[in-house]
């Protein structure tokens, strides 16, 4: 069922690169409609929107009122309510303690620079059908950075509003929601709503949608796309704890990946076997197994060196060191989005209510990127304010370099500002 390199194949780095490269390159799934749809809504706007929902999604209404909002909470299950209550206050106090301090120099001539954190005006927030958890986790730092306007879209589930995802959003203080998804939602977002930056999660083609309208909006700063676990274990790591991680990282969709790295041969079988009797059980089993039969994978490394070597060559979004001592890998592990530590730390807690974020990079963007945090909603702006003094004091050098780079409009406007040229 899934698929084994064993790192006693000196070519077991190049086997592990194309394996994961089959994946990022994006070309499992043809997602070449989504130019189309977002040209379409560009130029068309709404009149586009409706045509694609109703294809898509046998869906007419884009707004709904508020009175079918206040409807479809009080259907939601009071212990859900608790739960998003529970969520959203720890994932509020966590994302508080992110809050940028503005910084100011002020040098002996009394010239003065600072650097301000300004919040980013107006958000669009994409939450994946029914997950009100997403929207806790895109929503509550942009409300902390200061966001004046955010807009959710939200496809319809099960042709009705999800009443868990309005809950979320009435919680978290949203007045504008659009039902729609995919990346008709995306082309809404950027060309209808006319948002600055778009946010949160999705499919393959909610991926390609968020970087055909970067450059006319904003993105993240990473790739938000299908969801990743990466698991670390021992021979003492309890076999269920292993299997659980791998099953339910891949009901998330076909294009999910699970990866199991070890040092321990026996455990494998043991994994396999557990991962076949429990998938029997599970009410989404047809998209666990060929999540798992496409982008399932175990790694059998020989030495500490090669796990941690493994691991950061994943770059995984979610990262479980379910092992004794991690305390030997934790400090040499760079590439993650994050990192659950000891057995009693899984990956699911983070997806709800840790108070950590879950809009983690996906596709090896690990690399290069963090998770979504207060940065992702606020713009840096420089403010200079030199004083008579200070241009002279400075001005002088900064005529020598100007002339040296032969910018000699550069230099002339420098010296203007000059009282003793």
């Amino acid at each position: 069922m899934i698929k084994i390199i064993n790192c006693k194949n000196k070519k077991y780095k190049d086997k592990l690169k194309l394996f994961l490269e089959r994946r990022r390159s994006g070309k499992i799934v043809d997602t070449s409609i989504v130019s189309k749809i977002i040209n379409d809504i560009k130029k068309n706007k709404l009149k586009a929107l409706i045509k694609y929902e109703k294809k898509f999604s046998k869906n007419t209404k884009i707004k709904p009122t508020k009175g079918e909002i206040k409807q479809s909470i009080k259907t939601l299950d009071p212990k859900i309510k608790k739960a998003i209550d529970f969520a959203y206050s720890r994932i509020f106090k966590f994302h508080s303690l992110q809050k940028p301090k503005n910084i100011k120099y002020v040098d002996k001539f009394k010239n003065r620079i600072e650097y301000k954190n300004i919040p980013i005006q107006k958000i669009g927030v994409y939450v994946p059908e029914n997950l009100p958890s997403t929207l806790l986790m895109n929503v509550i730092p942009a409300k902390i950075a200061g966001v004046k306007k955010i807009v959710v879209a939200n496809p319809i589930f099960n042709r009705n509003l999800n009443s868990a995802v309005m809950y979320a959003a009435k919680k978290c203080g949203v007045n504008e929601i659009i039902t729609c998804g995919g990346a008709q939602a995306i082309g809404s977002l950027a060309y209808i709503q006319k948002v600055n930056k778009i946010i949160g999660p999705g499919n393959d083609y909610v991926a390609k949608a968020k970087q055909l309208v970067f450059g006319d909006v904003g993105i993240e700063g990473m790739i938000a796309g299908p969801s990743e676990i990466c698991i670390v274990a021992d021979n003492k790591t309890q076999l269920n704890e292993i299997s659980t991680s791998i099953l339910g990282q891949s009901e998330h969709g076909e294009n999910s990946q699970s990866i199991l790295v070890t040092k321990y041969k026996d455990l494998i079988n043991k994994v396999q076997r557990d991962l076949k009797i429990n998938l029997t059980k599970l009410s989404r089993k047809k998209t666990i197994s060929k999540s798992l039969k496409n982008h399932g994978l175990i790694v059998l490394c020989q030495n500490d060196n090669q796990i941690i070597d493994v691991v950061n060559e994943i770059a995984p979004e979610h990262l479980e060191l379910n092992i004794s001592n991690y305390k030997k890998y934790i400090s040499k592990i760079y590439n993650s989005g994050s990192i659950c530590i000891g057995k009693y730390s899984p990956m699911a807690v983070t997806d709800y209510n840790a108070g950590s974020n879950h809009t983690l990079p996906t596709l090896g963007s690990a690399k290069f990127s963090s998770g979504l945090n207060l940065s992702e909603f606020y713009k840096k702006i420089s403010y200079i304010t030199l004083s008579k003094k200070g241009v002279e004091k400075i001005g002088e050098s900064a005529i020598h370099l100007a002339n040296y780079e032969s910018l000699t409009a550069h230099m002339l406007s420098i010296r203007s500002r000059i009282r003793r040229k």
